[in-house]
């Protein structure tokens, strides 16, 4: 059982490499032969149309769920589908055991349309603080990895996050606001505005990446599920990035965050649009 930080730094150092392999067995072995085969009999709804499961997700979990915690002993995971199953189980974040958190497919309903923009990810948290992530897009075979104090990266190189150039719009990803509370709503039509160009997410874990890439400069969401923020908030941390939600406090994974909230390239971007959301909430 691990017990304290500097032991699962030391586990990192031994098994980073097998969380990799873990998640790309998961892809091989349940995602991509389902990618644009999917039958009508493999998609579900949720929540509704818009809130769709497969095939790839539940049985991706399932291998994720058995081969972290076979890596992890005593470490317990929240997975998406799991939790629709058990909402109980997300209470597991409140705890102090180690946790991995898992989205089997994040961009489900791209998967569903054949669209590559969909990936897998995958966090490890301790007391609420993540500890490390991976994001691996199969359809593109890139995979970003943080570990918090050693920087971000994909596909072996750093990330670096930078700075908007000045003078141009900046460039947002963000939940549709038709899609939220009336208060969140209003929240997030602050970024429609002189200066800042919002346009619709995809994948949130893909978002992240862009951001910790520097190609996109903020994300800004309605919604706190860990699966979609956890290994993204990470990377863009690692990336040189800050998070900030409504009140002007880090996004805390084990929830309880005043939404929407930002995540950005450097801080100053995230206290703008910080500002924006909270202008108009």
């Amino acid at each position: 059982m691990i017990e304290d930080t500097e032991t699962i730094d030391e586990f990192l150092d031994r098994h980073a490499d097998d969380v990799e392999e873990a998640v790309r067995k998961a892809a091989a072995a349940e995602v991509m032969p389902r990618f644009r085969r999917l039958a009508a009999h493999e998609v579900d709804q949720k929540a509704g149309p818009h809130d769709l499961v497969t095939d790839a997700d539940r049985l991706a979990e399932r291998y994720l769920t058995e081969t972290l915690g076979a890596l992890l002993p005593g470490s317990v995971v929240v997975g998406e589908e799991a939790v629709h199953a058990n909402p109980a189980s997300y209470e597991a974040l409140q705890g102090d055991t180690p946790v991995w958190i898992v989205d089997p497919v994040d961009g489900t309903r791209q998967f569903v349309h054949g669209d590559p923009g969909f990936c897998m990810l995958i966090a490890l948290a301790k007391s609420g603080v993540l500890l490390a992530s991976w994001t691996y897009a199969p359809a593109r075979d890139q995979l970003a990895t943080a570990i918090r104090g050693r920087g971000a990266f994909l596909d072996g190189e750093r990330l670096y996050a930078g700075v908007p150039a000045p003078g141009r719009d900046l460039q947002v990803a963000t939940s549709h606001p038709d899609y939220t509370t009336d208060e969140q709503k209003r929240g997030l039509l602050g970024l429609w505005t002189d200066g800042v160009a919002p346009r619709a997410c995809g994948s949130a874990g893909l978002e992240y990446l862009a951001v910790a890439r520097g190609e996109s400069d903020a994300v800004a969401f309605s919604w706190e599920a860990a699966w979609d923020h956890a290994a993204g908030l990470l990377l863009v941390e690692e990336a040189g990035g800050a998070h900030l939600t409504l009140t002007g406090e880090p996004f805390r994974i084990k929830g309880g965050n005043t939404l929407p909230f930002t995540a950005a390239r450097d801080a100053a971007t995230a206290r703008r649009v910080r500002a924006l959301l909270a202008a108009e909430a």
